[in-house]
């Protein structure tokens, strides 16, 4: 099994009183997760239950919150229980559902998760504010992924490994920019295994989840969409372009990219400007929560070949990586462009201070700063600035800037964003 750093998270909330609401894209073992948590607890002399709206057996018992109650009762009395509930969303109403038994203060510890559809993402936010922690499970990180991949025998020492082994580690790299993070697609043994599933994966997602919210004749449309931004990640989203295409309208598409955001499918990043209304009005760029979804999508699943396509693919990865680390500072993750086309393309706001932070699929022989970075450097004088890449580690000044140049295995393995 693919072990998850969010397990010690949540072990570490299961005596909160709290819900423990787990949430995140289908398939990225969320369910696992909970029944590796409810072996815990019953390795720690703790009783539990474990349902699931996935089956049908378990569907009455969620028909009213007095019928849940009393099975509750029937396995624990008014004795400590640990309540785990798969796939919330597929009940109705179901943030009021929850809100109910959470209000009546039992004696039940309630570790409850969920795909992503606007039920779970929205309406039970709503219903649960004061009463929930939000913990979410993202594809396989880099880090999860090389101590796998390495059979756990460096944990805790992956830097070094890297260090020693460049060539191994660069091997690790494609295969990670090729099929992503998903855990049955990185457990499977060869390719077309890994591509069956690939493909389940993304039916799947458009069949549960988008099906829910859209006319059955769209998901097709939806299906291209996701297509379509998938062959320009990192590219300014063209809203009337992608309506001219798609035969949409321009609500229509700014719907739907809604909806896949809010599935878990993509991120959009607004553009940075010192003026946030302005910042609010300029088009966006989008990444992918997994890079192998996003290479099926435009059927390079396990094929990327061209250096190019492989820079996009690695800029996608730098923004997960940015995205984790910064997931409780507070900080927001923008791009920069100009119209004389200089562009950097990350600049992390942590409001106080500004960083920009440049992806690099390439190796470096010596440090070398593009005259876009120089160009924002010149503007804003950022204390600090990052040009994540293959190989190189290293530093120097530009304008009293300090501009670490770091390899994006020590940079994802690097416990805080700045330790250069």
């Amino acid at each position: 099994m693919i072990r998850r750093k969010l397990f010690g998270e949540l072990k570490a909330h299961l005596q909160a009183p709290e819900i423990s609401l787990l949430v995140g894209p289908r398939q990225v073992g969320k369910t696992t997760l909970m029944l590796h948590l409810q072996e815990y607890l019953e390795k720690q002399g703790y009783k539990t239950l474990f349902l699931s709206l996935d089956f049908e057996k378990d569907w009455p018992l969620f028909s009213s919150q007095e019928t849940f109650l009393k099975k509750l009762e029937l396995e624990f009395g008014r004795q400590k229980g640990f309540v785990f509930i798969d796939e919330i969303q597929r009940r109705e109403n179901a943030g009021l559902f929850l809100k109910g038994l959470y209000d009546r203060r039992l004696p039940y510890k309630f570790i409850v998760s969920g795909s992503g559809s606007l039920e779970l993402k929205e309406k039970i936010h709503e219903s649960l504010v004061g009463r929930k922690r939000l913990f979410e499970l993202t594809p396989v990180s880099m880090e999860e992924f090389l101590n796998y991949r390495t059979g756990y025998r460096y944990e805790g020492r992956l830097a070094l490994f890297c260090e020693l082994h460049p060539d191994e580690v660069g091997v690790l790299l494609q295969e990670y920019l090729n099929f992503g993070g998903y855990p049955r697609v990185i457990t499977a043994t060869t390719h077309q295994e890994k591509r069956w599933t690939i493909s389940e994966i993304f039916n799947s997602y458009l069949e549960r989840d988008i099906s829910y919210l859209i006319r059955s004749d769209r998901i097709g449309i939806f299906r291209d969409l996701i297509r379509l931004l998938a062959a320009q990640i990192g590219s300014l989203i063209n809203y009337s372009e992608l309506s001219n295409t798609l035969g949409l309208s321009l609500a229509t598409i700014k719907n739907y990219l809604w909806y896949a955001e809010k599935t878990f499918i993509l991120k959009r990043v607004t553009p940075f400007f010192k003026n946030i209304r302005k910042e609010i009005s300029r088009a966006p760029i989008c990444y992918f929560y997994d890079l192998g979804l996003r290479n099926y999508a435009v059927g390079l699943f396990g094929q990327l070949e061209h250096p190019q396509e492989k820079g996009f693919v690695f800029e996608n990865l730098v923004f997960n990586l940015l995205s984790e680390k910064l997931r409780h500072t507070g900080a927001s993750i923008h791009f920069w462009r100009t119209k004389e086309g200089a562009e950097v393309d990350f600049v992390v706001n942590f409001v106080r201070e500004i960083i920009p932070v440049e992806a690099k699929f390439q190796k470096f022989k010596a440090p070398k700063i593009s005259r876009a970075l120089r160009s924002f450097i010149r503007k804003y004088q950022p204390n600090q600035a990052l040009i994540i890449n293959q190989n190189l580690k290293a530093s120097l000044e530009v304008d009293k800037t300090q501009v670490f140049f770091w390899p994006i295995w020590d940079f994802a393995l690097s416990p805080s964003f700045l330790e250069g």
